[in-house]
């Protein structure tokens, strides 16, 4: 039986994550890094679980290698803000920020993977044993989008795939061919929840990977929460990048949308 590391932010892919490696024969070791990962599910499927904050990162790194661990997936969210909100940091952690030029998402992602690689721990793709999650080209929902919305659509994509070059964010909330909200440390609920509050409703919103896109690590993903916010500020769309995007809880989410009528659509 194979040994593989999970470390679990918040949401339910690090479950769906586990429920598939358990069910290929697999040993799954977790850690969560959140007060708010999904503990309890995690606990009836994965062979040992740790709870660490995710500021310590040195004993993050003892705890992999005392489990012998040379295989790590990352998934959950983990938003940056956190390191704005008074978590505490270790000294190995506040070192590895210390030696950063740019504070971004993606330096500092890239430099906890090279202090992981430097211990022989290796990161995998977050896609492993759950590229399923990740839908392809198409309209989802039964509804379809009128051709305004469909301009939009076309509109925020081509933006959100811009922010995401610059590693600001991965979702735009756009009206009538105008930004109203450009994702950044906020995460994207919050995103919509503003985009939608200047739009006065009926906004679309777009959500996509970076081109740059290192998919060992934050692969964007939708689910009944980004549902929620997007029926809260009656949003009339909603578009994803295919083979890109995690959709948690598919069919629910597509059967949910369409009782919102709200249409989901898969853009390359």
């Amino acid at each position: 039986m194979a040994k593989i590391g999970l470390l679990a932010g918040n949401g339910n892919l690090p479950v769906i994550f586990s429920q598939v490696a358990v069910s290929q024969g697999h040993e799954v070791v977790c850690i969560t890094v959140t007060p708010e990962a999904e503990i309890d599910k995690l606990e009836d499927i994965v062979d040992k679980l740790y709870q660490i904050n995710v500021g310590q990162l040195d004993k993050l790194i003892t705890t992999l290698k005392s489990e012998k661990i040379i295989d790590l997936v990352m998934l959950g969210k983990v938003t940056k803000e956190l390191l704005y909100q008074g978590v505490e940091l270790d000294q190995r952690f506040m070192q590895l920020l210390a030696n950063l030029e740019e504070k971004n998402d993606d330096a500092i992602m890239l430099a906890i993977v090279q202090e992981l690689g430097q211990a022989g721990i290796k990161i995998s793709n977050q896609t492993k044993y759950i590229e399923d999650l990740l839908p392809q080209e198409g309209t989802l929902t039964q509804i379809k989008p009128d051709e305004e919305t469909l301009a939009d659509m076309k509109y925020g994509f081509k933006m959100a795939k811009e922010i995401g070059r610059l590693d600001i964010g991965q979702t735009v909330v756009v009206k009538d061919k105008a930004i109203m909200a450009v994702e950044a440390i906020e995460g994207t609920d919050e995103a919509i929840l503003r985009g939608g509050k200047l739009g006065r409703g009926e906004v679309v919103v777009a959500k996509v990977s970076k081109p740059q896109q290192d998919l060992r690590f934050d692969i964007p993903a939708v689910g009944l929460d980004t549902l929620d916010k997007l029926i809260e500020v009656n949003a009339k769309g909603l578009v994803i990048e295919a083979n890109k995007t995690f959709i948690v809880n598919q069919e629910e989410f597509i059967k949910e949308a369409e009782k919102a009528q709200i249409p989901i659509v898969v853009m390359k």
